[in-house]
């Protein structure tokens, strides 16, 4: 199997596609990103009037970082690592917690070319994305991908995942 090519019409595209979605719900985004490194909240304020529904980004990448800005507990952290479906879906949460968004995304993974181990290969990412429910109390879900590429083409398929996962949580 080949690495998905995604272009930066495509980013765009889906970008573009997702603040539509969030207008239309009333619903502003905060990011809460890793090994994208900023490039989803980069695609999204790439589109004029993105402040309409695009509240915030947080650039995590370091444990500290998590924990500092989101709010991540260190023991989640150390019993899971941070590409892991416990600490995505905190992240996530953790975005809405630290803003005045209605709904959030987070991601993490292993881009590479290194930094594999023997349960996280190199292309694994855990995704969340989290929104409030109608009580109140946060409500997550997760998932995770395994893509092949170099660096650039997993970073790409990371956040266009991430951005396709928006619609769905607004459903």
């Amino acid at each position: 199997m080949t690495a998905e090519l995604i272009s930066d019409a495509c980013l765009n595209e889906l970008a573009r596609r997702t603040g539509e979605r969030l207008e239309g719900a009333g619903c502003r985004l905060a990011c809460a990103e890793s090994c994208t490194g900023g490039w989803v909240a980069k695609c999204l304020t790439d589109i004029p009037g993105c402040s309409r529904w695009f509240e915030r980004g947080f650039v995590t990448y370091t444990n500290q970082a998590k924990q500092d800005m989101l709010g991540v507990e260190a023991g989640l952290l150390a019993a899971h690592g941070a590409v892991s479906e416990p600490v995505v879906r905190a992240r996530a949460a953790g975005a809405l917690r630290h803003s005045p968004a209605q709904v959030a995304l987070g991601g993490s993974g292993i881009a590479g070319p290194g930094g594999a181990t023997a349960d996280k290969p190199v292309g694994l990412v855990w995704f969340g994305w989290a929104k409030y429910a109608p009580d109140g109390a946060i409500e997550t879900r997760a998932e995770q991908r395994i893509f092949e590429g170099d660096r650039e083409a997993v970073r790409r398929q990371a956040v266009a995942h991430a951005l396709r996962g928006v619609p769905a949580l607004l459903a």
